[in-house]
């Protein structure tokens, strides 16, 4: 279980002890082998399976700690662990240990004319602090891929899931120790006080090198606002769709549905409905009832409430909302032009879709919307590490910097210049 420590220098020199722990283990693994790499991911794998009972009971602790709080559904479902998703925690891992091992590869190589041999090749960051919320399966994403990738990692979860994340992190740590890998390479925060975050933001006396927090808007916006190291941002998942009038309108019920009610409390939930003015009389009201008969509660704008006047009126509060819930607030717009509009004005930059068969009403939304990931034909709700091949994923990346969209093991590198010369000398 972990402890909840009194704020103060306790909190400071424990979480110093553990950068410290941290910094000494990325030494190692930035040129451990990538037989040893994957060796500990598989056993990690083999302990989660093995442990399932134990993290499941685990989990059911957490979730009968949050029964008496006005708790939203799509929070309990983040939250929850079922042998399905033990399953798949395993079968991530062992994904991320099928992938190419992005250390030490070659990203680019040139010539020059006086000889030189120049390569870019990447490296791990080093020690890399993971802050998340409620999402028990995250302290195995993250620990898999930042190994992967050379780098150790701190993690800090919420209080919600401390007792799933311990389990799942004893877990790793078998993993870590039956292939002589240094146990320290992953480690989990022992306490629950808000004052560990705060030392985390700060660096850790300079043992972090990148922070990356996973979570709702209070928490990311107290990272970006304090943290004195780099951060991976993952802002909220204010996700948006928009049907234009070329669309096959049975397509787009499906993929509607699906990008809003398949999983309501994941980042790339469709919170935002756009339909094309040309497309009133045919698209806009069999959307509205594909949308309500799945349960969702629509929030119409003034130009869909004409339509159908018994929905709920849209403020202006909607079109910034993420709801991570069985809600979604719908406008009409005027064709490609108005959605690119709205989506600039609202997006959080994380994930949109275009459900469209005009290609260019296709190619202006790829081209002009600037958001981490852009769906064509596709539900948003494949914003996802794993849909995209890279195993699994800390989290969505929705700055400009470094990391973009799904933060995989390549985003968890950086570089270095290596040149090779014949006894040069500049002039």
């Amino acid at each position: 279980m972990l402890d909840t420590v009194a704020p103060g220098p306790d909190i400071d020199v424990l979480m110093n002890d553990i950068g410290r722990k941290a910094k000494a283990a990325a030494r190692p693994l930035g040129f451990a082998s990538t037989e040893a790499k994957n060796s500990a991911l598989n056993a990690m794998a083999d302990a989660i399976l093995a442990n399932q009972a134990h993290i499941l009971a685990e989990n059911a602790k957490d979730l009968k700690d949050i029964e008496a709080t006005e708790t939203l559904a799509s929070f309990v479902d983040r939250l929850t662990l079922n042998d399905k998703r033990v399953a798949e925690m395993a079968e991530g891992i062992r994904a991320i240990a099928a992938l190419a091992d992005p250390v030490g590869e070659v990203i680019a190589a040139w010539d020059r004319p006086n000889g030189l041999k120049i390569e870019r090749v990447r490296t791990p960051l080093g020690v890399i602090g993971v802050i998340f919320e409620s999402r028990p399966n995250v302290t195995a994403d993250a620990g898999a891929l930042c190994l992967k990738a050379g780098n150790a990692v701190i993690l800090r979860c919420g209080s919600d899931s401390r007792r799933s994340s311990q389990a799942i992190h004893t877990c790793l740590v078998e993993g870590l120790k039956a292939a002589g890998l240094p146990e320290h390479a992953i480690q989990l925060v022992p306490v629950t006080d808000r004052a560990a975050v705060g030392a985390m933001l700060r660096g850790l006396d300079g043992a972090i090198d990148v922070i990356v927090p996973r979570g709702g808007k209070s928490l990311v916006g107290r990272v970006q606002s304090e943290a004195r190291v780099p951060v991976f941002a993952h802002l909220e998942g204010l996700c948006h769709i928009y049907v234009d009038a070329s669309a096959d309108i049975e397509m787009a019920k499906r993929i509607i549905v699906n990008a809003k009610m398949r999983r309501t409390g994941i980042c790339g939930a469709a919170e935002t409905l756009l339909v094309d003015s040309g497309a009133i009389g045919t698209h806009l009201t069999p959307l509205l009832e594909v949308l309500t008969e799945a349960g969702c509660e629509v929030r119409a704008s003034p130009t869909v409430l004409k339509v159908a006047p018994g929905m709920k009126p849209a403020t202006e509060e909607d079109w910034s909302t993420e709801y991570l819930d069985a809600i979604i607030s719908v406008a009409v717009v005027d064709g490609i032009s108005g959605a690119i509009a709205h989506i600039q004005t609202y997006s959080s930059n994380h994930t949109e879709a275009v459900i469209a068969e005009d290609p260019d009403v296709v190619a202006r939304f790829f081209t002009e919307v600037d958001s981490a990931i852009l769906l064509h034909n596709a539900s948003t709700q494949f914003a996802d590490g794993g849909e995209f091949g890279m195993g699994a994923e800390i989290g969505i990346a929705t700055g400009k910097m470094h990391a973009r969209g799904p933060v995989g093991v390549e985003q968890l590198t950086s570089f270095k210049y290596r040149v090779h010369g014949a006894g040069q000398t500049r002039p």
